[in-house]
């Protein structure tokens, strides 16, 4: 049967096929979806020697980080915030480059402003000197405390970043090697405890504590293992990527095709198809049967077990296991673009509600949608004028909402809950900015499970609490197919940039080498590039 998806080539000339001779002899791996975590897999992948085919089902790359132009605007959905660039710079090194000549990426100062419900502000940076006098400001008492927190999450970053990031987590063997680690960081806490330990304010108290929200967690409930993400991002900044965060995935996306291996956009895995315990190809919604001797699912690992393997098939990812598994927050976001610029607005912003606790005890444990929120404001435009027309400024908002076990009815909740957001921009940074407005969407829950394919419309896959990460996470190796891995935010180590390329290594760990499999006869059309 022929393809009846398109291959991807960023609209570029027609090229002939890549010559290949006794690709039918190569061992064939396909990887489901185009994520940040997905590309890196299908990179190593090909590093590793494997013949590689990437599966999207959008109409474009990325997959949560897929690029939206309209109007002239860039607006990327998803990931905004770039660390750790040199797990990037690893991607190129494996494919003979260097991302430099490829990629600028740009680092920011400060990284985030914090504006509290009163107005004020906390200017968040990786410079410890301006740190020091930003928590003055609020509380001379806490200038120690926030240092000794500081000296915590290094600690936590050395071992709990450094060290276990990149592991797989296949067996208990592995958690037994890590529960030495886990003791000395204490992992059973909370972040938010932790932070409280050092630090009395209770603005600086969400200073500090709020980053797991960036990657899907409650940080009343999240390990205090996240703690590391605040050192992470001191020692190797907050960056963004020229051009957009989708200009990343356009450069994975050319190490691949630079490979000799393909993406095909608008083909959307219907089935994951298994002999023998063992998955031996997939079948798309066309009908198009492909044949793999591995496969790797970059979709939520939920929606993979229950809907794309078959339940005979599952001893351990049974429907019941998947049903009491925490699922994340969700995220509601809207995105504009304004004829008017506002250099009052950072480029990221992190906007303060009047509470913290009870708010996101609503969002994550009462799963009801409250009238207040707060609120992430991205002004990429603040530092890049490529993802705007000429005097004209690009933003999203994002609102960390319930997933979609709260029952909301989104079809008619987004356009009020839009309303509101407005008027608390309006009331509290941009006066009068909705006369400005020229394009204007939103993305609710319900596009997280029906677009992406996203279990309960969670945004980050599982909830990362302590019994659900590292080996209580879905594994990067299945429990129950042969040659079936799990790659991405839902996997270990969880979401976010740095987490979905680690788990791509850690993934890298657990892979067969290509020479040991018995190949298959698979077509050597599939390994074209057109």
């Amino acid at each position: 049967m022929q393809p009846s998806t398109k291959t991807y080539t960023y609209n570029r000339p027609v090229r002939s096929p890549i010559p290949a001779p006794n690709l039918s002899r190569q061992a064939h791996a396909i990887v489901i979806g185009s994520g940040f975590g997905g590309l890196a897999a299908a990179i190593r992948l090909g590093a590793k020697g494997y013949r590689v085919t990437v599966l999207e089902k959008l109409d474009d790359i990325g997959g949560r980080a897929y690029v939206h132009r309209r109007g002239g605007y860039t607006f990327d959905a998803g990931p905004t915030i770039v660390t750790a660039p040199f797990l990037l710079e690893e991607l190129w090194t494996l494919c003979g480059k260097t991302m430099s000549n490829h990629i600028t990426l740009k680092p920011l100062d400060p990284f985030y402003r914090i504006r509290f419900e009163d107005g004020t502000c906390f200017d968040y940076s990786g410079d410890p000197e301006k740190m020091r006098r930003e928590v003055e400001r609020f509380c001379p008492d806490d200038v120690a405390g926030y240092e000794a927190f500081f000296e915590a999450a290094q600690m936590r970053y050395r071992l709990g970043f450094k060290e276990l990031s990149a592991v797989a987590f296949d067996t208990l063997g592995d958690l037994m090697a890590a529960l030495p680690s886990m003791l000395r960081m204490q992992a059973w806490q909370s972040i938010h405890s932790l932070v409280a330990r050092y630090i009395k304010n209770p603005k600086l108290r969400m200073v500090f504590s709020f980053h797991p929200l960036l990657i899907g967690g409650n940080p009343f409930s999240v390990t205090c293992v996240y703690a590391l993400i605040n050192s992470l991002e001191r020692q190797h900044g907050v960056h963004w990527a020229m051009g957009g965060t989708g200009a990343l995935i356009r450069g994975l996306a050319d190490l691949i095709l630079g490979q000799g291996n393909v993406i095909r956009c608008q083909a959307e895995v219907k089935e994951i198809r298994i002999e023998n315990r063992t998955a031996v190809g997939v079948a798309l919604s066309s009908g198009e049967i492909i044949d793999a001797d591995i496969v790797v699912s970059n979709a939520d690992t939920a929606w993979t077990y229950k809907h794309l393997i078959a339940q005979r098939h599952r001893r351990h990812w049974t429907d019941s296991k998947i049903e009491r598994m925490k699922s994340s927050m969700s995220l509601f976001v809207w995105y504009f673009g304004t004829k008017q610029q506002y250099p009052e607005v950072l480029h990221h912003m992190i906007l303060m509600g009047p509470r913290y606790q009870q708010l996101l005890a609503d969002i994550f444990k009462r799963h009801h949608l409250a009238e207040d929120f707060s609120l992430y404001l991205h002004r990429p435009s603040a530092s890049d004028p490529s993802v705007a027309p000429a005097g004209h400024d690009t933003f999203y908002v994002l609102s960390p909402v319930p997933h979609l076990g709260s029952g909301v009815d989104w079809a008619t909740k987004a356009e009020p809950y839009r309303q509101a957001i407005a008027r608390f921009l309006d009331a509290a940074i941009m006066p009068g900015f909705e006369a400005n407005i020229t394009e204007s969407f939103v993305t609710t829950p319900a596009d997280f499970q029906n677009r992406l394919l996203s279990f309960r419309g969670a945004a980050f896959g599982p909830e990362p609490t302590l019994l659900q990460s590292a080996w209580f996470r879905p594994h990067n190796r299945s429990e129950d197919i042969d040659r079936l891995f799990m790659v991405g935010a839902s996997t270990h180590p969880g979401a976010g940039i740095p987490g979905v390329i680690s788990s791509a290594k850690a993934l890298e760990s657990v892979l067969p080498d290509p020479g040991e499999l018995n190949i298959r006869q698979t077509p050597s059309a599939h390994a074209t590039l057109s």
